[in-house]
């Protein structure tokens, strides 16, 4: 289940929420009871490491151009 962040127009308070991406996003503020929370943009928190990925694995000659190596013209 993703981590939505949330921010009340009212008061400013935020928060993180654990919820199913399927699920309602939530509207009332638990710091001040007012119904309004506004579900913020934010940046997903994955890295993709190690084999397997196309950077690493499918590229081929010179289109290779992996962290730390020589850089493909």
């Amino acid at each position: 289940m993703p981590l939505y962040d949330y921010q009340c127009t009212s008061c400013d308070h935020r928060l993180e929420a654990l919820q199913k991406i399927s699920a309602a996003p939530l509207t009332d503020c638990p710091a001040c009871q007012a119904p309004a929370l506004k579900k913020l943009l934010s940046v997903p928190g994955f890295r993709l490491s190690g084999n397997g990925w196309y950077e690493t694995d499918f590229k081929t000659g010179a289109k290779k151009n992996l962290a730390g190596g020589d850089k493909a013209d």
